[in-house]
């Protein structure tokens, strides 16, 4: 029987060993658990459509997220034990990429103590860092955690998109996009800096590959002149003029923000597209957010004499700000009635008064907007929302 010191010799033994940066994941897992004293553990990482969690080796079996303890610990990002069938106690760790959520690791032991609960805590923060550092480049990750083949201008699209969900300890974004295996022109994006959240989402015209193009180019135009200091209307210009250059005959609509993380402040900029919306405590601020919209970004923009304007406004600590593209809103219910923004903006007012995490209410919608679509959406949808809570001072 291992003791802690020889488990922890064991761990810095298997992470001083330059031999297991190359291992594939089952077997990286299998050592490590064994180097930490663990019995028997298991990585499930959840599909693209968050529904499944897919267990990264062939000795076990596919779980739904929902109704299942393996799906709660996912869904709460917390902690659950259960007994296990075949003797003994499974708990579920929740594997996290900072906020973003990449499935669960099921640890097996005759018995759970502290120190096993300790440990399997650091096996599922090692094996989260190492799966982020490997999915960007092992195909092995893609394929499990797809469950049918994606079209191309959804394949090309989402190599440009970042995490599903950013955050700190000030703010967290997050971002649900469908129909996964289908998407042709919409997109989002989020990025921190130490002061500063930026986010956008896109809606290009039409839905091929040329639609998926213009997204593309315009996310790289906008990061580019993000990443080199440019401020909010120099970054708009930026994207004009790369689509007026680039495809010229192509252009999309976006709402471009960015929120300083101190005050509170938000500017943004809307390129003729659906005005975000701001939820403040359990009501819907009407109109809080609602301008007159500039030409989408490209060409249009260019032939038009006015100027882009920024528009501003002050958050207060907790408020939720929800940006989408149309196909949010013009779905419609079983009812065959148009969902509407008061629809959008109350279910995430009923998960906001429940408790429920942020990433965990926008999962929960695009599923219920899927369902009564009765799982075929009419047009793209793509839903981003942020939540500010500043550090008390």
């Amino acid at each position: 029987m291992s003791t802690p010191e020889s488990s922890d010799a064991a761990l810095q033994d298997f992470l001083a060993d330059p031999a297991h940066l190359t291992l594939d994941l089952p077997t990286a897992v299998s050592r490590c658990a064994k180097a930490l004293g663990l019995r028997h553990a298991v990585v499930y990482l959840v599909d693209i459509q968050q529904r499944h969690l897919i267990p990264q080796t062939d000795v076990a079996s596919t779980i739904p997220v929902d109704g299942t303890l393996a799906g709660w610990a996912y869904r709460t990002q917390a902690l659950r034990v259960e007994e296990s069938d075949a003797g003994g106690i499974t708990a579920w760790f929740p594997l996290l990429d900072g906020a973003e959520r990449l499935g669960v690791l099921a640890v097996s032991q005759s018995a759970l103590t502290s120190t096993s609960l300790t440990r399997g805590r650091a096996l599922a923060s090692l094996l989260a860092m190492m799966i982020t550092s490997k999915r960007a480049y092992e195909d092995s990750f893609v394929r499990r955690t797809r469950t049918e083949p994606m079209r191309l201008p959804a394949e090309m699209l989402r190599a440009f998109l970042p995490p599903r969900t950013i955050g700190n300890a000030q703010v967290v974004s997050t971002a649900v996009l469908e129909p996964a295996y289908e998407i042709g022109g919409d997109a989002f994006d989020h990025s921190l800096t130490e002061t500063t959240l930026h986010v956008s989402v896109l809606d290009a015209m039409g839905h091929d590959l040329a639609s998926g193009l213009t997204s593309a180019v315009s996310l790289a135009a906008c990061r580019n002149a993000r990443r080199t200091g440019a401020d909010l209307p120099e970054l708009v210009e930026c994207v004009d003029e790369a689509l007026a250059r680039w495809l010229p005959d192509k252009f999309c609509t976006a709402v471009l923000a960015q929120l300083d993380l101190g005050t509170g402040l938000l500017r943004w900029s809307n390129c003729g597209h659906p005005p975000p919306i701001l939820i403040r405590g359990q009501r819907l601020i009407t109109d809080a957010m609602e301008r007159d919209a500039d030409p989408p970004m490209g060409m249009p923009s260019l032939l038009s004499s006015r100027p882009r304007r920024t528009h501003e406004i002050s958050l207060e600590p907790g408020d939720r700000v929800l940006m989408y593209t149309d196909g949010v809103i013009e779905a419609r219910t079983r009812e065959a009635k148009l969902l509407g923004l008061e629809r959008f903006a109350d279910y995430v007012i009923r998960a906001t008064a429940g408790g429920e995490l942020a990433p965990e209410s926008m999962r929960r919608l695009i599923h219920s907007i899927l369902a009564m679509q009765e799982g075929r959406l009419r047009d793209d949808a793509t839903l981003l929302m942020f939540e500010w809570r500043p550090l008390s001072r």
